[in-house]
């Protein structure tokens, strides 16, 4: 996967899918984490709503997590601070696990 250490803590390539009918992680693409978003691509809606659930997936604070790149774009650069590369791959990959059940 696609993550590196960055100024204090991780940034991660993600592939967003907006306006699914639901939230959730669907795999891995090309090395980046490939995530469906139940909100619209409008208004940095989705936006909001990739920030909102990879807090809550990686239980950080919302705030920790910013876009550095990909802002109108579904391939983006998100990076997370305060933590490390393997905190990151550690709470991924039961996400990842649950595909494959």
């Amino acid at each position: 996967m696609d993550i590196k250490c960055c100024d204090g803590g991780v940034v991660l390539s993600v592939k967003v899918v907006p306006g699914s009918s639901k939230t959730a992680v669907v795999g891995e693409l090309n090395g980046m984490l490939k995530v469906k978003l139940s909100a619209p691509p409008e208004r940095g809606k989705a936006n909001q709503c990739l920030i909102e659930f990879l807090a809550k997936r990686l239980d950080v604070k919302k705030n920790t997590i910013s876009i550095v790149s990909g802002h109108t774009n579904p391939v983006k650069r998100v990076q997370i601070a305060g933590v490390a590369i393997e905190d990151v791959l550690n709470k991924i990959a039961p996400l990842l696990g649950e595909l494959t059940e």
